[in-house]
Order: structure tokens, then C-alpha cells, then sequence
């Protein structure tokens, strides 16, 4: 009866502290350093948020171990709509796949609040190779050793690689670099036959002839290269892979909190503003409700364990 009555009594108070919400500056974690893309579209969302409430939205850059270290802090918030995170297909789905002992559990832990961005990733390659379709770089692959980079073990990049792998039965080398940058002069010096990474890196190449795109791993083709078909058009339609950015709050938040979070989120994706610089990071919107958002994450989560697994891909 004594729980009950305490039950009872929380109930109401959490109700109350979620109309008075926000009474002081909001924190959103940013799991990436500043910078970044990551911290880029943080900087969106924060802003935006923050017009919406009255109240600042501190950006809070807690980078470390691939973003586990402010996904983790964020999980151990206190569930008051104060602290939030912008989390990542990697903090989110890709870490809890292939890093053992992670110090948070993403279906357990947070409380989905809107998904925001996503971007397909593209295969590129060196001219020089003589190949300008996916099935003549698979076909070369099957007769000589061909290296693949990427931005690091467990990136986009890298989960496209092992998927391609899979799906095809054709083996290619994984190079993973520190970061993607490096990755791009390796394969413009042709130390790398080929690289699959996001579209905006490859962009200014790819217009000036130096890198030549051969497929887009997105279900439909990107907006930057409407030429270049999706693994889908070119032969291989398992292969679909995307990198996504969302809002996450910790478990427990109360709903009202959540739903306001939510609406904002979406409102500020309508804007123009924010439409033309998601376009410009070559980005398009997501929104939609939680409900959309924890279903996403759960099946992203499942995928991503699956090809883990198949692939053999751990942690460095």
C-alpha cells in the first residue's frame, strides 16, 4: 500500500514538473567534436530547440570512443527533459553491434524524440582503374586483390564494404583510415583502388573528374548525383546503407517533455532555412514521431548486429 501511495504521489509532480518545462538552459550532447558534421547539425537542432523554448541550448561536444562517451553520459542523465543527445547511427546502432561491454543500451536507455537527418554513402573510385560500372569493379575484384577505404571500422563506409562483400561474394580489401580525409588523398594518389564514403567529401572530386562514382547506397539516388545509380539499379539490391542523426532524450522522460521536443524538431525541419542548409551539408530531412524513431532504431539495431556478426567486424 506504502509503494502505491508513493506512486500515487509521483505521478502528479512528474506531471507538473513536465508543464513547467524548461525553467533553465537545456543541454544537448553532442557525441562528436566540434566541427564535425555531427556537431554541425547539433547546431541546428540546438537552435532551433532553443527558439522554440524560450530558453538557451547549450551544445555540449563529449567526444570519445567512436561518440560512446556522451551517449553514455546521456544515459545516465537525470530524466528531465535538461539533457539530450544527438545521437548517430553509430552511437546508436553500429557501437552497441560491434563494441563489447558498451555502458549503455540504446532500446534500454533513451527515449527516442525525433530523427532528423540521414545520407547515403557512395563508392568511389580511381579512374585509372578502368572501370566505370559496379559489375566491372565486382568483375575485376574476382580476379585481382582490390582495397577499399573507408573513415575507420564500423563507419558507413565500412558496414557498406563488408555488406557489398556479403551480398556479392566477391572480396575486397578494408582499409580503414583515422579519418576521411586521409582516405580521400590515398585514393587520389592511388594508393587506394577504391572508397566508399559520404557524398559531400566526394563531391569536388567527383565534379572534376578525379574520383568516378559508381553506386549510391540509399533506396533512391542521391540529389547530388542523380547520374549515379543506387546498388539497387547497378545489380546488388541488398545492399542499403545509410548514416541517420537523431534526438534522444534519456529513458524516462515524461511524454509531455517528448512530444514538445518532437514538435519543434519537425516544425524546424519544415523551415526553409534549414531545409537549404541540410541540402547543403547534402543531407535530406527526416522527422516524424518517436514511435517512428524507436522503430528505426530497433531495426537499424538488429541489422547492424546481423552484419557484425556475418562480417566478423569488432572494435579495434
Amino acid at each position: 500500500m506504502k509503494r502505491r501511495h508513493l506512486l500515487a504521489l509521483a505521478l502528479p509532480m512528474a506531471a507538473a514538473r513536465a508543464q513547467s518545462w524548461p525553467e533553465r538552459p537545456v543541454r544537448l550532447v553532442v557525441p562528436f567534436a566540434a566541427g564535425t558534421t555531427t556537431d554541425i547539425l547539433g547546431r541546428i537542432a540546438g537552435t532551433a530547440i532553443a527558439q522554440g523554448i524560450g530558453h538557451p541550448v547549450v551544445v555540449d561536444n563529449r567526444s570519445g570512443a567512436g561518440g560512446t562517451v556522451g551517449a553514455a553520459f546521456v544515459a545516465q542523465s537525470a530524466p528531465d527533459g535538461y539533457t539530450l543527445l544527438f545521437g548517430t547511427s553509430g552511437t546508436m546502432a553500429t557501437n552497441p553491434a560491434i563494441m563489447p561491454g558498451l555502458p549503455y543500451a540504446p532500446l534500454r536507455d533513451f527515449a527516442p524524440v525525433a530523427a532528423f537527418a540521414r545520407t547515403s554513402v557512395v563508392l568511389g573510385v580511381r579512374p585509372q582503374l578502368g572501370v566505370a560500372t559496379l559489375g566491372e569493379f565486382l568483375a575485376l575484384a574476382r580476379r585481382r586483390p582490390l582495397s577499399v577505404g573507408s573513415a575507420g571500422t564500423g563507419t558507413t563506409g565500412h558496414l557498406t564494404q563488408a555488406l557489398l562483400q556479403l551480398r556479392s561474394g566477391v572480396t575486397t580489401t578494408h582499409v580503414p583510415y583515422r579519418d576521411g580525409a586521409r582516405a580521400v588523398t590515398d585514393l587520389l594518389n592511388g594508393t587506394l583502388d577504391a572508397m566508399i564514403y559520404h557524398p559531400l567529401g566526394f563531391l569536388p572530386h567527383i565534379q572534376s573528374g578525379a574520383i568516378r562514382p559508381l553506386a549510391v547506397t540509399g533506396v533512391a539516388r542521391h540529389f547530388l548525383f542523380p547520374d549515379v545509380p543506387t546498388m539497387a539499379e547497378a545489380g546488388q539490391p541488398g545492399v542499403v546503407v545509410e548514416g541517420w542523426w537523431a534526438i534522444y532524450a534519456p529513458a524516462g522522460t515524461p511524454t509531455p517533455i517528448l512530444a514538445r521536443l518532437n514538435a519543434l524538431t519537425n516544425a524546424a525541419l519544415a523551415e526553409p532555412a534549414s531545409l537549404a542548409e541540410l541540402r547543403r551539408q547534402g543531407l535530406e530531412v527526416m522527422g516524424g514521431t518517436p514511435e517512428a524513431l524507436a522503430e528505426k532504431t530497433r531495426t537499424e539495431l538488429a541489422a547492424q548486429r546481423e552484419l557484425a556478426q556475418a562480417a566478423n567486424i569488432t572494435a579495434d
